[in-house]
């Protein structure tokens, strides 16, 4: 028997081939293609595209020089909030007992732990993060130091207090995540998160918590016209930040203007050293540098895989 398969042939006569068939298995797009279409230059969010693009590539051209030095600066300026907090303890250690003493009615033995305790934390904390030197343990003990002062203090419904300590601890994730590295399964038998999924969920967290900063700055203060076009452009680039849209672009921007609002507003070296609003500007000049160092990671590492950002690459 022929393994051929025979080809019926019409009534008439004569062979006829069967009509060609470009696309048999139906692979093919059935929709009638619509061409390419040039973007309109003059469409507006075609501009702000095209000046978002130049503005990123400037960012990553001048920043290449700085660009191995970048974590280590980064991480420099957020653990000096805590450096400087120590140093204040330590060269007003009296103060610091009395007022816990006094108002927040810490026992005798008590205060002088709680103030020795702090002191160690953020300075062993601190080093340990410069140094990235078990930065895991650093980044958890320093976060508890934020913790246990905002309640010793009795600053915990302060709001400003409250949103700059949040930035503060956004910055300290994105140390974490900075610092992360494959571990094993805990317990076998039971699921852990990858490496990757671990990092990309610290990044969100530090990018969303970075931002609160900005909104205290918002929210205190007597309003200008100048202080709201700032806020404009300061909210808009925080909310890029935080969805992950032009990242790198809009971390740099904003470590530019705090940079600028930290050295004009919070200039504690030009109040008198005996004045009691230098302390606070000293204060508030610190934690900002924490939060520009927290940028400046986010600048280096880019917003992660919960992103606009990271998703435009995938689709």
């Amino acid at each position: 028997m022929s393994s051929r398969i025979s080809i019926a042939r019409p009534a008439s006569g004569g062979y006829q081939p069967p009509p060609y068939q470009p696309d048999p298995h139906g692979f093919g797009n059935s929709r009638p293609s619509s061409g390419y279409r040039a973007a309109n230059p003059d469409d507006p969010v075609e501009k702000f595209r095209v000046v978002a693009q130049q503005v990123e590539d400037n960012v990553e051209i001048y920043t290449q020089p700085l660009k191995p030095h970048l974590p280590a600066i980064g991480r420099f300026l957020i653990v000096v909030t805590f450096l400087e907090d120590s140093l204040r303890i330590i060269t007003q250690w009296s103060d610091q007992l009395w007022y816990l003493q006094k108002h927040r009615h810490f026992p005798w033995g008590i205060s002088h732990l709680f103030l020795l305790m702090n002191v160690i934390t953020m300075i062993v904390g601190s080093g340990a993060v410069i140094t990235k030197k078990h930065s895991e343990y650093a980044v958890g003990g320093l976060l508890g130091v934020v913790i246990i002062q905002a309640f010793g203090y009795g600053l915990i419904f302060d709001l400003n207090f409250f949103l700059r300590n949040l930035s503060v601890i956004g910055g300290l994730l994105m140390v974490f995540s900075d610092s992360m590295y494959t571990r094993k399964k805990l317990f076998a038998g039971l699921p852990s998160l990858s490496e990757n999924d671990r990092k990309k969920y610290f990044l969100l967290a530090g990018r969303v918590l970075l931002i609160f900063l900005f909104i205290g700055f918002m929210i205190r203060g007597e309003w200008s016209i100048a202080r709201l076009f700032v806020s404009i452009i300061g909210l808009a680039a925080c909310v890029m930040v935080a969805v992950g849209f032009k990242a790198k672009w809009s971390a740099a921007f904003l470590v530019l203007m705090l940079s600028i609002f930290n050295v004009f507003i919070n200039n504690f070296w030009s109040v008198h050293s005996q004045h009691p609003q230098r302390d606070f500007l000293k204060y508030d000049f610190f934690q900002t540098l924490s939060i520009v160092g927290g940028l400046i990671l986010l600048v280096n590492m880019g917003p992660g895989g919960l992103s606009v950002d990271e998703k435009k690459k995938t689709y």
